[in-house]
């Protein structure tokens, strides 16, 4: 594709995200994408069949996006604790922020899948899964962190900030709740902070 057909592409995922943002997956149409962008029907549809197959790239964006953020910092052998608390106070600004997210859309956008083990979603969680476990490990054997069921942990991490990420764009969050699941979550994982 020329860098002009690019250009064109972002331009439209970068509308088109705003939309989504303030709409959700399902009140978004092609039309609204149309006015955004400034692109005839023709224009757009050269470039994209649907909402969906925008919405599936912008997904695709996202998690290809989304690195392995511990790896590094453990080969460069920074302690586990500092890994975990980057992250933990990551969490609780992304978990007060219902602005700008995309949660509602990606809730609409999977649920009218069929949901398999080879969706995007499914396929982050799992890659979240062994990078979660690759630092728990790690902080397990440097002695920071309880000895805690690596797995258990990690459902406990995702579900509940994904949970709070959804509620917040439903409903207004007590800004005490994400500091709230971050401390308990320190006091499970953390060797002294539980005591």
């Amino acid at each position: 594709m020329s860098q002009k057909g690019e250009l064109t592409r972002r331009n439209i995922k970068e509308q088109a995200i705003k939309l989504f943002v303030k709409r959700g997956f399902k009140d978004v149409t092609m039309k609204d994408i149309c006015e955004v962008t400034q692109l005839s029907r023709g224009g757009l549809y050269l470039h994209y069949g649907s909402t969906r197959q925008i919405f599936a790239e912008i997904i695709d964006d996202l998690m290809g996006c989304q690195e392995d953020e511990f790896s590094e910092k453990i080969s460069n052998n920074i302690s586990a604790k500092t890994i975990l608390t980057d992250v933990l106070e990551r969490y609780a600004r992304e978990m007060k922020d219902s602005q700008g997210a995309l949660n509602v859309a990606i809730y609409e956008f999977f649920s009218s899948e069929n949901v398999s083990e080879n969706n995007a979603l499914a396929k982050q969680y799992q890659k979240s899964r062994v990078m979660w476990r690759q630092l728990l490990e790690y902080g397990i054997k440097r002695g920071e962190f309880n000895a805690v069921d690596v797995d258990a942990v990690f459902d406990l991490i995702v579900f509940s900030y994904q949970g709070v990420r959804m509620y917040s764009t439903l409903m207004p969050i007590d800004e005490t709740i994400p500091n709230n699941i971050v401390t308990m979550i320190k006091k499970i994982i953390l060797k002294g902070e539980g005591e």
